[in-house]
């Protein structure tokens, strides 16, 4: 069957999709729902010039609605009425409480669970220790001997890449800086161990409840999750319903465990379960020198030259 490739025009910038002739209307609608974050409802298609709206019902083909190959369509928000705006957040949450209903009826079934956090050690290796629990499922604290000195090589191989405006020092001064077991690892290191790996990684944010993919652009079959309060990191795992393995890893159509992860940021932003990194109190151990927040121990590195901190 022929092919129709047809372009977007939204808010979000110009999108291509690419569907067979007998596709529906609503399944157009689903998809601009991926890409654009417009419900369904709430689309305006219009088509041609002067742009025209389609209307017809759902389940007409796209060549019924009188789209064809190479058609620019515009799709625009359509304001609604507060009524209209209820009845959609209504049927999305009946919508949301009839996925959960499912998921926990159907709780025999591979995968389904829910997400919990592991707490790992604040020995300054925490990020370090958390990726090698999505990886093998256990707690140890020594693997972040192993991983920082896959980062340490990797950065003095590829000093183009790694240079003092991505590390904010120089290459081998970084090199050296990683290996000490006091360093945090942050998002530079999150970023080489996902390419070591071949995994993605997801850190769960919960001081700004954003989720920030490493890897993302890489295409990995499969993603693990960490979750950070602004200063630690803890791995997420699933406990499944049915009492079997929990799992640390997952595959990357899972949308599921994304979800819960997503409401888990919310949650926990929302009821203040971070650290405040303007806020919390750092002591230099290498002259001993206190101070607040980052911002502080920025200023101390930059006037000093030291850059071994722990949090008080």
């Amino acid at each position: 069957m022929t092919g129709l490739t047809i372009k977007l025009k939204t808010k979000n910038g110009q999108h291509v999709v690419k569907t067979e002739e007998n596709f529906t209307i609503a399944g157009l609608k689903t998809k601009i729902t991926e890409l654009t974050q417009i419900p369904s409802e709430s689309q305006n298609i219009k088509i041609g010039y002067p742009p025209k709206l389609i209307d017809c019902e759902d389940n007409h083909s796209l060549q019924t609605a009188g789209i064809k190959n190479g058609d620019i369509l515009i799709v625009e928000e359509k304001a609604l009425t507060s009524e209209e705006k209820a009845a959609l957040e209504n049927a999305t949450r009946l919508k949301e409480d009839e996925r959960l209903a499912q998921e926990l009826a159907h709780g025999s079934e591979e995968g389904a669970g829910i997400l919990l956090k592991e707490v790992v050690p604040a020995d300054n290796s925490c990020l370090f220790t958390s990726v090698g629990f999505v990886m093998t499922g256990r707690v140890d604290t020594e693997s972040g001997t192993y991983m920082r000195q896959i980062i340490a090589e990797t950065v003095h191989q590829d000093k183009e890449t790694y240079n003092p405006g991505v590390l904010g020092r120089d290459n081998d001064e970084y090199s050296a800086w990683i290996m000490q077991s006091d360093s945090w690892g942050g998002a530079i290191e999150v970023s080489i161990l996902s390419k070591f790996y071949g995994v993605e990684f997801d850190v769960v944010d919960i001081t700004s409840a954003v989720i920030s993919r490493f890897g993302e652009d890489q295409n990995y079959g499969m993603r693990g999750f960490l979750l950070f309060d602004g200063i630690h990191y803890d791995p997420l795992y699933i406990e499944p319903f049915n009492g079997g393995p929990r799992k640390t890893i997952f595959p990357i159509e899972d949308e599921s465990v994304f979800r819960q992860a997503k409401q888990l940021a919310e949650e926990a932003k929302s009821s203040r379960q971070y650290t405040d990194v303007q806020k919390f109190t750092l002591k230099c151990t290498q002259c001993d020198c206190m101070m607040k927040g980052q911002t502080e121990a920025q200023a101390h590195a930059k006037s000093t030259g030291h850059t071994s901190f722990g949090e008080v």
